[in-house]
């Protein structure tokens, strides 16, 4: 048909020019045409070509690294850095989108905010095999739930689509922690941002348990949570690795300015006892 180029046309293209047209391609597509022929596949190969997928500061990312990057090639270093990669001290982990290339964060718990963390009564600190990160957080007994994250947007690949989620677990033990709905809000620079409300329980045990509020506390139920913001009160959701995840919001990072992006979960106004909450992090990643 005419204005179809045959693959064989390609061939006759220098490998500097098959280069710099994958260049404005995605990673994925990259490896796709890589099985056309041998000049794509050096192309497809070239340093030239994963460069330009590797984000503008990935120098800087490679210097906060805690382990040594050592890659023979762009292409190497990329594929390194789409396994999670711990920076500046082991506090947050930074990975690549392998099919976009697209940044990730996670903010350790020790990176966060946790109101009254270093008080042995409420909190403890504690190393478990199942984190990337070296301790995290175990709530022992308190009334007052607040934690708090924050970001910069120079920091996330701009124009893109994030969302914030805390990433926990909730022990056999825990007790107080789906009583009230907890306020969680996403906040970039000045503006309000996202609010909701959602419950630290199961998505499995979130139906019955709200019958059985309503049968057992009627309406003071209904009184206490009329304390806290609308909101369609979501539930953690699992993940591959065996941890839970909150969606705490959503926001746009449009790259043109640097601003803090402030993500946080609180649960300040029922004043009862809660337990048996572990705190992992705080992950930022695009959407789709």
């Amino acid at each position: 048909m005419e204005g179809l180029v045959d693959h064989h046309e390609f061939n006759k293209l220098p490998e500097g020019c098959v280069s710099a047209i994958l260049s404005f391609t995605s990673p994925q597509d990259a490896c796709k045409s890589s099985l056309v022929s041998t000049i794509f596949q050096a192309a497809a190969d070239s340093d030239a070509v994963w460069e330009s997928f590797l984000p503008a500061d990935y120098r800087d990312m490679v210097s906060r690294s805690d382990f040594p990057c050592k890659c023979s090639s762009k292409k190497e270093l990329f594929l390194l850095l789409c396994n999670s990669v711990l920076i500046d001290g082991g506090r947050k982990s930074f990975k690549l989108e392998k099919s976009s290339g697209k940044k990730s964060f996670m903010l350790s718990a020790r990176d966060l905010h946790i109101t009254w963390s270093d008080e042995s009564p409420y909190w403890h600190w504690a190393s478990v095999p199942e984190s990337r990160f070296s301790e995290v957080a175990v709530l022992r007994t308190m009334s007052w739930l607040e934690i708090v994250g924050t970001i910069r947007t120079q920091m996330l690949t701009p124009n893109t689509k994030y969302g914030a989620y805390l990433v926990l677990k909730i022990t056999d033990r825990s007790y107080g922690l789906d009583l009230m709905p907890s306020e969680i809000s996403v906040e970039v620079g000045n503006n309000r941002g996202s609010r909701n409300t959602a419950y630290l329980r199961l998505a499995k045990e979130h139906a019955r348990k709200q019958q059985m509020e309503s049968l057992i506390y009627g309406n003071r139920m209904q009184m206490l949570k009329s304390m806290v913001a609308e909101g369609d009160g979501r539930v953690p959701s699992e993940r591959d690795d065996g941890w839970l995840e909150l969606e705490l919001g959503e926001f746009f990072n449009g790259g043109n300015d640097d601003e803090e992006v402030k993500m946080s979960l609180m649960e300040v106004k029922g004043h009862h006892l809660k337990g048996g909450l572990i705190i992992e992090g705080i992950e930022v990643r695009p959407k789709n």
